[in-house]
């Protein structure tokens, strides 16, 4: 492995940056990618958020840009497309090339829904070289013929799997398919799962696959507990559980956008001033909520799985379910905000006798026992079930139909027995070979 970012022989304007962020040495995920990205070829990178994945596609795609761009030429097309699921994603991956580029006089522009089109196109028209966009807002520039994607080269997918779990697969393909053969295609995901190998077959050539950690892998800094509590007297626990904790900051999940609201509004009476995020929410409130919560101006923020990934908020102590996933993996992704760069954090779960089951499918992906502890005055009125049924996966949230088939919530067999939980505390399709052009060959 590579000791510090001198020695991948990356650009020096981008090296300048690095040093003057504090960066000098790559995690895992840069130092096996980079090297691989730099040679021209397509890569499938296994990797959670919070290794620095976006640095591991970023840094080397924007070398390669100032190895074949003329600067000097104005109205320039996009020559890199990186594709995300989600807006804040998008501002996210937007600020970091920023930032890695900041040396440089290569141009980005972000795409994405909730925000208004004139800007963006104005955006596109000054020229682009690199392009950030959510796929249902580029397909919207695709169609009034604002976003041009002939002279791309380099193709991300980021979060993968998050894409397909919110059913963009159709309008993946259709901006795939106009972007030349001859690409460059690089696929990141938290999980190597069938759908994302068959996506792999048919958009990529020969690519290299380096994963990091093994698939849904937790931070071991990261304390799991479950406090067994009735489903109506879950709000209650919650205001509890956040006034002893009254210094720290959490993010609270729940699972429906309406949920959401009337929590944040409950924890508004109870003195504890929160804010929402969730779908429904306009992109400047979204924005402007995440910037709020980052900056430490409040305390608690209550979100749908739409906050679970690609989020970075650095030493972020607590993750609160107030409503448990039902689909196991997700929770990988929620917890996955705290715990983050070495740092100690908690996921606290606030389990309802009924919602035993999904308690299961926890474990199941933790392969290790959640420690359960009641908390005085809470006590559930019957014991957690751990082979309750599974309740029905709901829709998931996006601009298309989930696709039918899904891998992620599969049950296994129920074990059959009943938790004892304590009282008490306790820390616990095939293309043609690519062409050359531009810098672009393969090596």
């Amino acid at each position: 492995m590579n000791t510090d970012f001198s020695a991948l022989e990356l650009a020096p304007a981008l090296l300048q940056s690095l040093a003057e962020n504090g960066f000098t040495v790559p995690t895992p995920i840069q130092a096996q990618a980079i090297p691989l990205v730099l040679q021209g070829r397509d890569v499938m990178g296994g990797a959670q958020t919070g290794t620095g994945k976006t640095a591991a596609f970023g840094l080397p795609v924007l070398h390669r840009l100032l190895e074949s761009v003329d600067l000097t030429q104005r109205n320039r097309k996009p020559q890199v497309l990186i594709l995300v699921p989600t807006r804040e994603l998008a501002v996210q991956v937007h600020d970091n090339l920023m930032t890695y580029a900041k040396h440089t006089k290569l141009r980005m522009a972000v795409l994405f829904g909730g925000a208004g089109m004139i800007p963006q196109e104005q955006a596109l028209r000054r020229g682009v070289d690199v392009l950030v966009a959510t796929p249902g807002r580029l397909i919207d520039h695709m169609e009034r013929g604002t976003a041009q994607l002939g002279e791309v080269r380099i193709v991300v997918l980021d979060e993968a799997d998050r894409m397909l779990d919110m059913g963009f697969l159709p309008s993946m393909k259709r901006v795939l398919g106009r972007i030349r053969k001859s690409r460059q295609t690089l696929l990141f995901s938290a999980t190597f799962e069938t759908r994302i190998k068959q996506l792999a077959l048919e958009f990529m050539i020969d690519p290299v696959q380096v994963q990091v950690a093994a698939q849904n892998t937790i931070a071991e800094t990261i304390a799991h507990k479950a406090h067994p509590v009735n489903a109506a007297q879950k709000r209650d626990l919650l205001v509890e559980l956040l006034a002893r904790r009254f210094k720290d900051q959490a993010i609270v999940f729940a699972k429906t956008k309406h949920g959401c609201n009337r929590l944040a509004e409950y924890l508004e009476e109870a003195g504890l001033p929160a804010l929402a995020i969730h779908g429904n929410k306009s992109q400047a409130q979204r924005q402007k909520a995440l910037n709020e919560f980052k900056a430490g101006k409040v305390r608690l923020l209550v979100a749908t799985d739409v906050a679970a990934r690609g989020l970075d908020i650095p030493n972020l102590p607590l993750v609160i379910n107030y409503d448990l996933p039902t689909v196991a993996e997700d929770y990988v992704h929620r917890i996955g905000r705290t715990g983050r760069n070495g740092s100690t954090g908690e996921a606290l779960s606030l389990l309802a006798p009924e919602e035993g089951g999904l308690l299961r499918q926890i474990q199941e992906v933790l392969k290790a026992p959640v420690e359960m502890e009641i908390v005085p005055g809470f006590e559930p009125s019957r014991p957690v079930q751990l082979n309750a049924p599974i309740p029905k996966q709901p829709q998931r949230q996006g601009r298309a139909a989930r696709p039918k088939h899904a891998t992620a919530g599969k049950q296994r067999k129920p074990q059959g027995h009943t938790a004892q939980p304590r009282k008490g505390g306790g820390n616990t399709g095939s293309r043609n070979r690519r062409g050359s052009g531009s810098g672009f060959s393969k090596s």
